[in-house]
């Protein structure tokens, strides 16, 4: 039991993991230049069990939560109240896509990632990226209704799942009491799924070292060496959303030291990182959004909406560089209103990101919005897609700070921020202490 209790401190914990992604590059670069085959078999099972694992989690924690969100916000002053916070939430939410989708152009054109680069990427590939559903406003529209509830479940249709959780959250808000056994019945499953979670994200080390094994034994350096510019450029602005534009808020509005704040949130982070999936993070996300001093309440309706809607990485800073990094590859000159677009649908395209393959939809309605042609669209991507896992690493990271960070500072200006459970030493979330999960 002591060494449980160990391997899950922070400290320790974030340690293994760094080991695990060294020792998994390791094992994939090894299994490339040997040709072990069994190797690749097996980082690619751990790497996908690990993964399967964790979306398993995604839709009943995203349900739940949004529904549980609701109801909460009952005991902060009434449906005025709730209204303004919800309001001030999605208004901040569409304020800092703005930031990172203009912070993700200025690196862009800085670094003018794919100028000189000339690749061909597998005609398999193309093929099967072109087949797949590429984001437009009209699907995005239709496909927010699912004809069946229990479908829209099994298809892992998270925009659908989403409507339909806020709609029967808004419901059991109106019921009041009458909706308490319903509402005791989320709450136990958020629970229940939360604590399996809790399992799962013990086995992160092993899960990265098969992640990211995979993603070395099955490109190398073939595609990482010519797009490195395009790496650097997601990096950078990824990293001054995370480490410059969320701290400065936090300092200047939210009244927050950034370290405390990082100090706080680096397990949920760093699990992000590992994991590549905001919705399996959402526990750690909300619980840390708690031990700052965030009120439960608002926490488990700002926190679960962000999930879902808020992504900076995935939805801003990406999209922006990598339109950037195709148009350079084919030769194609964007101009003034072409940079134009890519700020709205940042803006306002960010509910197109939720789900597992957010990354996809929106650079596709950004690359479909400017006009470029089909082609260019899916030979673009094809040439990404192979460096998508490192990537995907560093913007869902932003993605999470961002979906803890807004709710933290938006407290603050409506006096819900406890300034002695945020300054007091807490307990990293789902490793050294059972949380609570709800207001």
């Amino acid at each position: 039991m002591s060494l449980l209790r160990t391997y899950t401190k922070p400290k320790v914990f974030g340690l293994i993991v760094v080991v695990a992604l060294v020792v998994g590059a390791l094992l994939g670069v090894l299994a490339k230049q040997t040709g072990q085959d069994w190797l690749v078999t097996t980082l690619d099972t751990i790497g996908s069990i690990f993964t399967n694992l964790l979306q398993v989690t995604v839709l009943p924690l995203v349900f739940t939560a949004i529904v549980l969100g609701i109801v909460s916000l009952r005991g902060l002053g009434g449906a005025r109240t709730a209204a303004r916070l919800g309001g001030k939430t999605v208004l901040w939410f569409a304020t800092t896509s703005l930031i990172a989708v203009l912070i993700g152009i200025v690196i862009g054109k800085i670094v003018n990632p794919g100028s000189g680069v000339s690749l061909q990427p597998q005609p398999s590939t193309v093929e099967k990226l072109a087949s797949r559903d590429q984001g437009s406003w009209l699907d995005l529209i239709n496909n927010l209704v699912p004809s069946n509830l229990f479908e829209a479940f099994a298809d892992g249709e998270i925009l659908q799942v989403v409507l339909v959780s806020l709609a029967v959250g808004l419901a059991a808000y109106a019921l009041g009491d009458r909706a308490e056994p319903f509402v005791n019945f989320n709450r136990a499953v958020f629970d229940i799924v939360q604590k399996v979670l809790g399992w799962i994200i013990r086995l992160a080390p092993l899960g990265v070292l098969g992640l990211i094994g995979n993603a070395f034994a099955t490109y190398g350096d073939q595609f990482v060496r010519p797009l490195l510019s395009l790496i650097v450029a997601v990096y950078a602005g990824t990293l001054l959303v995370l480490f410059a534009v969320y701290p400065l808020l936090l300092r200047f509005v939210g009244k927050v030291s950034p370290a405390v704040f990082f100090r706080k949130s680096w397990t949920a982070l760093q699990f992000a990182f590992v994991s590549r999936s905001s919705g399996a993070t959402l526990p750690l996300s909300r619980q840390t959004a708690v031990n700052l001093g965030v009120d439960p309440g608002y926490a488990s309706f700002a926190v679960p909406l962000g999930t879902t809607t808020k992504m900076d990485g995935c939805a801003a800073v990406y999209p922006a560089v990598a339109t950037i990094f195709i148009a350079n590859l084919f030769g194609i000159s964007l101009s003034f209103g072409d940079y134009l677009l890519i700020v709205v649908v940042a803006v306002f395209g960010a509910i197109a990101t939720a789900g597992v393959t957010g990354w996809f939809t929106m650079l596709t309605l950004t690359l479909s919005t400017l006009n470029l042609p089909p082609e260019v669209i899916a030979t673009g991507i094809a040439v990404i897609y192979g460096i998508d896992p490192i990537l995907d690493m560093m913007r869902t990271a932003t993605n999470v700070a961002g979906q803890i960070a807004i709710p933290t500072w938006i407290a603050r200006t409506e006096g819900l921020l406890d300034d002695e459970v945020l300054n007091s030493p807490t307990a990293a979330p789902l490793l050294d202490a059972p949380q609570p999960a709800h207001a």
